[in-house]
């Protein structure tokens, strides 16, 4: 059985991708990261997801980039909140995080090499999402270069590297409707960027509208604890 590393958050589209990676016939290695992200809840919420789902195996790496900071999620800079759907569409919103999907593909990259797999998989998406640099294809298609141009594995032949965004071109309720038909439970999700100590949604920053508009579009019942 071919393996596969999947970056794993504990939000709605990440858990879809391994839902997907599964579906493929591969055997999981789920990866998180706890980057000091504000809503790091998400992680007790991956480790569900990961069990769920039958990864064969979940790893957490700790790397913290509050250290420099530069985003809503990792420094005390207030998450947006209400925005309309005119204004996630334009420009960069202050909760990306510097190089994030770089670093993370590269831990993801460390990790398939240990464990054999060639296929890595992470849930960006370019429709339904506020304009990230890093989550465009350009940029994975780069990544998926550099990973067969800096790995041993690679160089010696062993294998090819490739990157999969399988919900690339997916609106959001177009993902919850794959996973739902993956038999998916998005109550074991959380995509809200600012939730409370006790993992509840705030239901007004621009991952939760999102979300929102997804289950409603779809007409399935949003089964996220809003506070």
């Amino acid at each position: 059985m071919r393996k596969a590393v999947v970056l794993l958050s504990g939000g709605l589209d990440s858990t879809t991708t391994l839902a997907v990676a599964k579906a493929q016939g591969l055997a999981v290695y789920a990866l998180s990261v706890d980057y000091g992200q504000r809503h790091r809840v998400e992680l007790e919420r991956a480790e569900r997801v990961a069990v769920a789902l039958g990864a064969v195996e979940h790893k957490t790496v700790r790397l913290d980039l509050r250290a420099i900071g530069g985003s809503a999620l990792t420094a005390a800079i207030d998450v947006p909140k209400g925005r309309s759907a005119d204004d996630m569409a334009h420009g960069i919103p202050i909760t990306y995080v510097p190089a994030r999907n770089t670093i993370l593909l590269g831990v993801a990259l460390g990790y398939a090499e240990t464990v054999g797999a060639f296929d890595l998989f992470i849930g960006a998406n370019v429709l339904d999402y506020s304009g990230y640099p890093d989550c465009r294809p350009e940029f994975l298609e780069a990544f998926e270069r550099l990973a067969n141009l800096a790995t041993k594995a690679a160089v010696e032949g062993i294998g090819r590297f490739r990157v999969h965004a399988p919900l690339l071109k997916m609106t959001k309720a177009e993902i919850i409707r794959e996973g739902t038909r993956l038999g998916v439970d998005y109550s074991l999700t959380l995509s809200c960027y600012d939730p409370d100590a006790e993992g509840r949604a705030c239901g007004t920053c621009d991952s939760c509208l999102l979300r929102k508009k997804g289950f409603e579009e779809v007409g399935v019942a949003d089964p996220t604890v809003y506070r």
